[in-house]
């Protein structure tokens, strides 16, 4: 193999002088793995610079390699220690996908790299901060949309119950209106003058108007409940009124009394009674499922104005007026579902008069995301999550909003802390947590330049975020 020419097949060293290449061949190994040989295992000294020759390297996450494959090396991909690399140790496992063929240079060579060998050394710097950018910008996305995967269960439960009801209501009104001819020949029977019909529109609207704000029926403990539909039915049974059952349902849920039906009958007299009870009740009927295709819809929209808000779907990627509340409040809306299946009681504090912030509320989005949904990991069942925002003015007169998310979880072991925002660092299970979660926190709050801060004991872990407000 004339190596020599397969240096030139590398993209990155077409303007390194030969002389320069030739000085690496002369120092450098020329070594080969079969396939699926773990080239290096985490912790293991990151020693050689490389330049893969043939064949294909993976980076796995997990245990011997069993993980997920986070990066991949083509052949005349560089990889390794570079100039001027802090990188010590091996974080991942690095596997032969394929029978590999390999040039290692040993770090010990690389100041004489950097000495002797200008355009080369340029070149090898230039791919590290593109490798790092590269790194960086695909660790984020990864994060986001693991991020929406935890998100999307949730979620999809949250929709299924707003969804089902409209299904529902809209089958229910379909069969109710095809009797709706049958109750139109008993009101044309009728012998109501306009002021009697004014009447019965009067109380019929007022009862709705009372079901669409704050509703006192649905205060009735069981038993008064019981004990107004006995006496509405016995009240409709005294008037002489039929199909009394299928008639107090609807009465009771819009707030009828006896004193009410006093009223009505005074305005229309006995003989039209029963036709208008029928016609007050079905039309109540109608309403009823229309105010709960209504209220289902709205859930709907509210929680696609959350999905919506939180990936900011429909907004640019620049810097923005950032209100705080507005996402963790989309935040907790996507994560419902998730807090009520573990019976965790949350508590809210956010001030309407937080001042906003200047930055990307999709970045933002992420950092509350990853806070609050390991505080609901932390809880097994039960348990406490407080999220609260403050003002914190500094003596140089700079302003920040200060936010701390709060479990009553396990808590964080102390020889563990200082290592919660290193990258790959996880402690839940092979499959739960790519150990990017933090440290993508870390590295979103540093590009808003403000800080986290984490405090954890036994029964109470405190993560503070101070982001500056200009």
């Amino acid at each position: 193999m004339n190596l020599l020419e397969t240096l030139h097949q590398f993209p990155i060293v077409e303007q390194v002088p030969d002389e320069q290449l030739q000085w690496f061949i002369d120092r450098a190994e020329v070594v080969s793995f079969p396939e699926e040989t773990v080239i290096y295992k985490p912790g293991s000294p990151a020693d050689h610079l490389i330049l893969l020759l043939d064949g294909r390297i993976r980076i796995d996450a997990g245990t011997g390699g069993a993980g997920d494959e986070l990066l991949a090396f083509e052949p005349h991909s560089v990889l390794g220690v570079l100039p001027f690399s802090r990188m010590k140790a091996n974080v991942n496992w690095v596997i032969a996908s394929s029978p590999v063929q390999m040039m290692q240079l040993h770090r010990t060579h690389l100041p004489d790299l950097i000495h002797s060998c200008y355009e080369l050394t340029e070149s090898l710097v230039h791919q590290m901060t593109t490798r790092v950018r590269d790194f960086t910008k695909q660790a984020q996305q990864n994060e986001k949309l693991a991020s929406l995967g935890r998100l999307s269960a949730g979620l999809a439960h949250e929709l299924n119950n707003p969804v089902a009801a409209v299904v529902r209501s809209a089958d229910t009104l379909k069969t109710h209106m095809r009797a709706t001819p049958e109750a139109f020949k008993a009101i044309m029977h009728l012998n109501l003058t306009d002021e009697q019909v004014d009447s019965v529109n009067t109380v019929f609207f007022k009862k709705v108007d009372q079901q669409s704000g704050p509703n006192p029926i649905q205060r009735l403990t069981l038993l008064e409940r019981s004990s107004l539909e006995d006496e509405v039915a016995d009240w409709l049974d005294d008037h002489g009124v039929d199909d009394t059952m299928d008639l107090v349902g609807p009465l009771i849920d819009y707030g009828f009394t006896v004193d009410d039906l006093d009223w009505v009958l005074e305005k229309i007299g006995d003989e039209n009674l029963a036709g208008v009870s029928n016609w007050l009740v079905n039309n109540l009927v109608t309403e009823k499922l229309v105010f709960d295709i209504s209220e289902a819809s709205k859930r709907i929209s509210i929680l696609t104005d959350s999905i919506k808000n939180y990936t900011h779907m429909d907004r640019g990627g620049g810097k923005e007026t950032v209100k705080l509340a507005d996402g963790i409040h989309n935040t907790l809306t996507l994560l419902q579902h998730k807090v009520k299946s573990k019976h965790i009681t949350v508590t809210v504090a956010l001030p309407p008069s937080l001042p906003a912030i200047c930055g990307w509320p999709g970045e933002l989005n992420q950092v509350w995301t990853n806070l609050i949904d390991n505080a609901i990991d932390a809880m097994p069942d039960g348990g406490s999550l407080a999220i609260d925002s403050q003002v914190d003015k500094r003596p140089d007169g700079s302003e920040f909003v200060l936010t701390k998310v709060t479990d009553s979880g396990s808590g964080i072991p102390a020889d563990i802390t200082d290592k919660i925002f290193e990258p790959f660092f996880t402690t839940k299970e092979i499959g739960k947590g790519t150990g990017l979660g933090l440290d993508i926190v870390q590295g979103i709050i540093k590009h808003h330049n403000g800080s986290i801060k984490v405090k954890s004991v036994p029964g109470r872990t405190e993560f503070s975020v101070c982001l500056p407000t200009q």
